[in-house]
């Protein structure tokens, strides 16, 4: 999209809404966005999934949240013990936002900086836990065919990866939460460059979220990654209130084919 063209819509008295999917691949969406809209969760608050990830919290944990928008994760964190946080995302906006938020909440230690995911700032082996919540899934919006995505994608996909590896302590896990079924995210996850493994569980109520954790240095110990656990993609059934949202523009209902 060029800089002379709209990236949104607007309501008076509304956030920006994109006019498709593809307006999320947009900086300027966000900003347009960010300067508007206080807070908006992505794939549910940390309340849905508090008991997948609060197992993998301790207080000595140094956090590292990737595309932090206006989201609350980090302040929910916070209260549960885990005081060295870092929340980066690419909108200044977003960014100055979150810094007077935790200011007038007089929350101190949490940092928030500007930042690209495609290219970490920080030095290796330097953070205990990563954790992205939808941020990945903006890669696939115009991904094409989800069982073939389009190489540009791929590559998009593969360099966050290989950041976020790459910033991760020996041991230390990745936690990614999204509406990528296994079927698609495996194939990335499971790249000859990672050694880490790959587990899953679901959460939401119409939505089907996956809550994915990798842990650096060791690889799967089933074939299936799902913690020994069957696994069904459900019929979608969308509660009112996740009408209004927007994160069903990331849902791709499709079957796994049949082996």
């Amino acid at each position: 999209m060029n800089d002379g063209e709209e990236s949104c819509d607007m309501e008076a008295g509304s956030e920006p809404r994109p006019r498709s999917a593809s307006a999320y691949l947009n900086p300027r969406y966000w900003d347009d966005r960010f300067a508007s809209e206080e807070h908006y969760e992505w794939f549910k608050d940390y309340s849905q999934f508090r008991h997948l990830l609060h197992p993998l919290l301790n207080p000595a944990l140094s956090v590292l949240e990737v595309g932090c928008g206006n989201s609350r994760l980090c302040e929910d964190l916070f209260k549960d013990g885990v005081t060295d946080i870092t929340c980066i995302d690419l909108s200044s906006v977003a960014v100055e936002r979150m810094r007077k938020r935790l200011f007038d909440q007089d929350v101190h230690g949490i940092k928030v900086l500007q930042a690209d995911m495609l290219d970490l700032p920080f030095s290796s082996e330097c953070f205990d836990l990563v954790i992205e919540k939808g941020t990945m899934d903006v890669l696939f919006v115009d991904s094409g065919d989800p069982w073939n995505p389009h190489p540009a994608t791929v590559e998009k996909v593969m360099k966050m990866l290989e950041g976020v590896y790459k910033v991760l302590k020996p041991e230390g896990t990745f936690v990614s939460i999204s509406f990528g079924q296994p079927h698609f995210r495996r194939p990335l996850f499971e790249a000859p460059a990672f050694t880490w493994s790959v587990e899953w569980d679901t959460f939401g109520d119409g939505f089907h979220y996956f809550f994915y954790t990798l842990k650096k240095g060791r690889r799967s110990s089933n074939s299936d990654g799902h913690q020994n656990k069957s696994f069904s993609i459900p019929s979608i059934s969308l509660l009112h209130e996740e009408l209004e949202n927007e994160d069903y523009i990331f849902r791709t209902t499709i079957d796994e084919p049949e082996i």
